[in-house]
Formats: structure tokens, sequence, C-alpha cells
């Protein structure tokens, strides 16, 4: 074999081990997925994660819950209230359909929290009743007033602006964003509003992979 051709099988080689390496891990995954194919899913991951405040809350069974104690699970946090007339029941909506078409090893590893904007009215036995209309699985979570509602939505940085309850069937202005919350009690980053259904049966498992 001459020197050319011996350089000529060098590269041959190397670009096979490339491709198949490349093709590898298309087809087997890392765990990592494409942060271009995220982004685009809606799906904003955070450089670092975001320690939670330790505030109390009382979930729809009437425990106690803390915010900074949701672990063992992905979390996706929803800021809204039961008596929201058009986002809530339409983000909910989305967030059943979306977990009722994962793979099950990928809904097994996620959880829907709703945390409260309005806990004037949203009583733990408003919520379990509302959630029930959507998945019983979902947790919905109550705080103690409007100031450690806010400790926690500035936390998480998902705007809302408290209500003037003095006002007969008042609404409650907030973000349709998701907040992200990984499996250690951190935040791990955001999900965008308007929710794309399709996108995010794709992108959540690879997200889900990650530790």
């Amino acid at each position: 074999m001459t020197r050319t051709q011996k350089t000529v099988f060098i590269l041959v080689a190397l670009i096979a081990l490339v491709l198949g390496l490349t093709i590898n891990k298309v087809l087997n995954g890392k765990g990592q997925g494409d942060p271009t194919a995220l982004i685009d899913a809606g799906i904003i991951l955070l450089p670092q994660s975001r320690n939670l405040p330790d505030v109390q809350m009382t979930n729809q069974d009437g425990q106690p819950v803390t915010v900074n104690e949701l672990k063992g699970k992905w979390s996706l946090v929803f800021f809204g209230y039961t008596f929201c007339p058009d986002i809530c029941p339409t983000t909910l909506a989305q967030l059943r359909q979306i977990k009722g078409e994962l793979p099950a090893d990928a809904a097994d590893k996620l959880q829907i929290v709703l945390v409260s904007v309005d806990p004037n009215r949203d009583t733990p036995q408003q919520l379990k009743q509302y959630l029930g209309y959507f998945d019983p699985q979902f947790i919905g979570l109550t705080p103690n007033s409007v100031e450690e509602l806010q400790k926690v939505a500035n936390a998480m940085s998902i705007p809302f602006i408290p209500a003037d309850t003095s006002k007969p069937n008042y609404t409650v202005d907030h973000s349709g964003n998701l907040a992200v919350i990984g499996p250690d009690g951190t935040q791990r980053g955001f999900i965008r509003a308007p929710l794309n259904n399709q996108k995010l049966v794709v992108q959540l498992p690879e997200m889900l992979k990650r530790q």
C-alpha cells in the first residue's frame, strides 16, 4: 500500500468513525437533547439552577407543602387560579393532553403543579375539585398570604398582579409561563406561553433525561 493509499485509508476511516458516532448519538441520544430544539419548543433552561425560598403552602388535601421540597420528580409549575376565565383552563387542558401523550417512563418523572394567585378564594377544597376536572394527579398549592405568594413568584420570575379583592367577580392578571423545577428541588428554567403541544411532547422527554 502506497503512502497516498494509506493516507486515503486513514481519512476514510476517520470520516466513517465520526459519522458512526454522530449517527449513534442521534439514534440513541445522550440525555442532553438539542438545545436549539428545546428552545424552539419553548423550553428555556437556566445556565445555573436556582434555589427556591422556604415558603410553606397548603395542598389540595389540606397538607402543608414547602415549595423548596418539590423533589423526586420534575415539576411544571403554573401560577393561576380556579376562577380564571380563559388562560388557566386552556393551559391545564393542554398540560393534561401533553402528559397523556408522553411515553410512560417520561410521564412518570413529571408532575404538574398549580400555585394559586388567588388565595382569597382558592381553598384546598376548591383546588381539589377544580383540578379533578383535568387530572386528579395534578397538585394544587395555596399560599397562606399574598406576601408569601409574591415571594415565591419573584423567586421563580413568574409575574402576577395582586387583585383588588373588594371588587365582585375580580380577576387576577398573571403570566402563562411555566416554571421548570428539577428533581433536586431547584428551578431549572421556564416553558414559554403559549404552549406548543406537539413540540413539547417531543422535547420534554429529552429535558427529563437531564440530572
